[in-house]
């Protein structure tokens, strides 16, 4: 029996089909669903969303948001996700140095500011990390 996975930003539907394991970045750790897997409702953190279908294995960066799962279905409401092929590493390295640049000015920025930066660095990590992992195979 297949999961059905959703994956879902405030721009797109960016996946929606049936697979075989969904492995997620929890608040907790990396959590991995199968069928029939108990219903729970988590945080996701910025991290690596990988699933399974048909013997492949396809890997996505994702960012902040929340994961519903029941016993077949996999519902991610996310504020980033992103394949390898569709990350621009240099885009994505100078959003990065633009954020780090930013965070030596935290004294005169709010607490809603700094926490704005910090997931924008988290974002631009993950996706640099997912674009970066075939070269050191």
């Amino acid at each position: 029996m297949p999961l059905k996975l959703e994956i879902v930003t405030p721009e797109a539907r960016i996946f929606s089909d049936e697979v075989t394991t969904v492995v997620l970045p929890g608040s907790l750790g990396e959590m991995g669903v199968l069928p029939n897997h108990a219903p729970i409702v988590t945080a996701l953190l910025p991290g690596e969303l990988r699933f399974t279908k048909d013997n492949v294995t396809t890997e996505m960066a994702i960012g902040e948001g929340f994961v519903e799962v029941t016993g077949s279905t996999v519902k991610v409401l996310t504020d980033l996700a992103v394949s390898e092929a569709g990350i621009d590493e240099s885009t994505v390295q100078a959003a990065l140095d633009r954020a780090q640049a930013r965070m030596k000015d935290a004294a005169l920025m709010g607490a809603e500011e700094i926490a704005a930066v910090e997931a924008s660095i988290a974002k631009s990590l993950v996706q640099l990390k997912l674009k970066r992992k075939r070269r050191s195979l």
